[in-house]
């Protein structure tokens, strides 16, 4: 079944919470979620853990366990979701190797933005490898509402040859940043800020679902 790689180069880019956040979405219509932390800072794993209602995971951070194992997880759950190191390290050539669908977060700064071209060289080069796969997609995270940057951020990216860009954004929101501390995703959460978090994730990962095919 599918592996999802979260991947980005650039730390704080939000691949943890948009790993998190997407294997408690599944978890809503699935039987079978396991969530690989294979970043060293341990940000899902810890997330994970704290969870009332458990998501499970596993922690693997060497390149050479990974090319082992997520073949093995691949067949024994409906959805693996990988997320990656904030580094283009052996263990991310791994996780793009072995994912069937790579999701780039990107916060919409020209730092961010230029990075990505890293990620998605990598990409480029597993499908030399594997003939095509895996398929990938960016979307903007932490996006601020009404700005310029965000729209010529969309513009830049847009200009990538053979990377689909996704349309739905993240944007920066209070209740997605403390959800962390309150052992939630904003799945878990009531209210209409939550409401509006849960309506914005659930666009982004049906269009992902969508990809896949």
């Amino acid at each position: 079944m599918p592996v999802i790689g979260i991947c980005n180069q650039k730390g704080g880019s939000g691949k943890s919470s948009t790993a998190v956040h997407l294997a408690r979405w599944l978890q809503s219509q699935s039987d079978s979620i396991l969530v690989v932390d294979s970043d060293g800072q341990r940000t899902s794993s810890l997330w994970l853990n704290a969870l009332s209602s458990p998501i499970p995971y596993e922690i693997i951070p060497e390149p050479d366990r990974l090319l082992e194992r997520l073949p093995d997880l691949a067949g024994r759950y409906q959805w693996t979701i990988v997320d990656a190191p904030g580094t283009l390290a052996e263990a991310s050539r791994a996780i793009v190797l072995w994912s069937d669908f790579v999701l780039i977060p990107c916060q919409p700064t020209g730092v961010d933005l230029a990075s990505t071209s890293d990620t998605i060289r990598l990409i480029g080069q597993a499908r030399a490898i594997r003939k095509g796969e895996p398929r990938a997609a960016i979307f903007l995270n932490r996006a601020i509402k009404g700005t310029r940057l965000k729209q010529e951020a969309f513009s830049v990216l847009k200009a990538i040859p053979n990377i689909d860009v996704l349309s739905e954004v993240i944007h920066q929101r209070q209740i997605i940043a403390d959800a962390f501390g309150q052992s939630a995703t904003v799945f878990d959460l009531a209210g209409d800020a939550a409401q509006d978090a849960q309506k914005e994730y659930g666009r982004l990962f049906n269009s992902m679902v969508g990809l896949l095919g």
